[in-house]
């Protein structure tokens, strides 16, 4: 599988990211790194605890670095928690949270094949 086809397969936007990142070599150095992230890991424990400051940084990093990678189905959820947990709305907040997890999710998935 090639980095092009992981984000095929994971519904990322390959064609922005090469624009912004100058080489293949990069984007799947990058790509395979957001595996180490732990904004995901954060948000989901700050909501379960109920922290909406905790909550919204985490999600805040999360949504920054899926636009940095081009990972725009990851971008649009974690985009719409943000601003929710901006709001102080941890009721939105959390019924959002399935889509953030479902697109990380097969994110993580894709990005495991394509290390595989």
């Amino acid at each position: 599988m090639t980095v092009e086809e992981c984000y095929i397969k994971m519904g990322a936007n390959y064609q922005d990211v090469i624009k912004r990142l100058p080489s293949v070599s990069m984007i799947e150095k990058f790509a395979l790194k957001f595996r180490e992230d732990t904004s995901f890991q954060e948000l989901e424990k700050a909501l379960n605890d109920k922290q909406v400051e905790i909550a919204f940084r985490a999600a805040h990093t999360l949504k920054g670095v899926c636009m940095n990678l081009g990972f725009d189905h990851l971008y649009k959820p974690s985009f719409e928690i943000t601003e929710s947990l901006r709001a102080g709305n941890l009721e939105l907040a959390l019924q959002q949270f399935d889509a953030v997890k479902e697109q990380y999710t097969k994110t993580i998935d894709a990005l495991n094949e394509f290390a595989a």
